[in-house]
């Protein structure tokens, strides 16, 4: 199938895209990497009537340490992240999550702004976000705001973002070479903050606080993993569909973060 007829625009700066978007509202998309509403476009399961290219907006095309944190830009590819671009923790994790992304074509043109306005539970930049309790900046002819992931994703592929605004940039809190990827950092033997994210088994990726408060001040015990695996398990509301029963993902859950717990406290 081929999409409906649509109008195209193709902005070169972040206010002509704001001019646009308030202006074709609810009926324009904006077309970043396109990877999730081009599909979406040809079986004609979106269907807009304008598209708003911002591809040529080169101001959005960053990734930059700045004020103690990672600044991503709307425009940065998935595969600029399969190098380092960081130093601390993120220097080697980052890539690690980038190049379990899709395929190469979709590392290529996909862009981490635009899978977290896509808002897919799966997504590995949602789950990294909400993990790591990201700043997500949005623009629109009514302003700038700042909102974090539990503010920003509603429930599988919906958010609070508004037809007329623009999500420009990510803000991801630095991890320096104490933490281990696995959202744990170790002082004197013990854990003395833990991050622990579930993406996938829900409608929306999510931090875990009560697993997070078991890790706090252990030393990662096998059974303190395990009791944080079962806290983690009880507390999602897991979705059942064709794929698997809402047990069967409460399960895999409970495995999962013991895996990832040990894997972090491997050294």
């Amino acid at each position: 199938m081929k999409p409906v007829s649509f109008r195209y625009f193709a902005p070169r700066t972040v206010d002509d895209a704001l001019d646009l978007l308030a202006t074709h509202g609810e009926e324009g998309k904006i077309l970043a990497g396109g990877q999730s509403l081009v599909p979406a476009m040809n079986f004609r399961l979106a269907r807009p009537t304008s598209l708003i290219d911002i591809n040529r907006i080169d101001a959005l095309d960053y990734v930059r340490e700045e004020n103690g944190g990672l600044r991503v830009g709307a425009l940065a590819r998935h595969a600029r992240f399969e190098a380092p671009v960081a130093g601390g923790a993120f220097a080697a994790f980052l890539p690690r999550v980038a190049r379990h992304i899709g395929h190469l074509p979709i590392r290529s043109r996909g862009t981490f702004c635009g899978s977290i306005a896509h808002a897919d539970p799966a997504s590995e930049w949602c789950l990294l976000a909400a993990t790591l309790d990201a700043e997500l900046v949005i623009v629109s002819r009514r302003g700038q705001r700042e909102v974090r992931p539990n503010e920003f994703f509603v429930t599988a592929l919906i958010t609070t973002l508004e037809p007329d605004e623009l999500l420009t940039e990510i803000r991801l809190p630095l991890l320096d070479d104490g933490w281990r990827t696995g959202f744990l950092r170790f002082e004197d033997g013990r854990i003395v903050e833990a991050r622990i994210g579930v993406g996938g088994a829900t409608d929306r990726p999510s931090r875990i606080a009560a697993a997070e408060a078991i890790l706090t001040g252990t030393e990662g015990e096998r059974a303190i993993l395990r009791e944080a695996g079962n806290v983690a398990a009880e507390t999602i509301d897991p979705l059942e569909d064709i794929h698997a029963s809402a047990e069967y993902r409460r399960d895999l859950v409970r495995a999962m973060v013991v895996r990832a717990l040990e894997q972090a406290l491997t050294r």
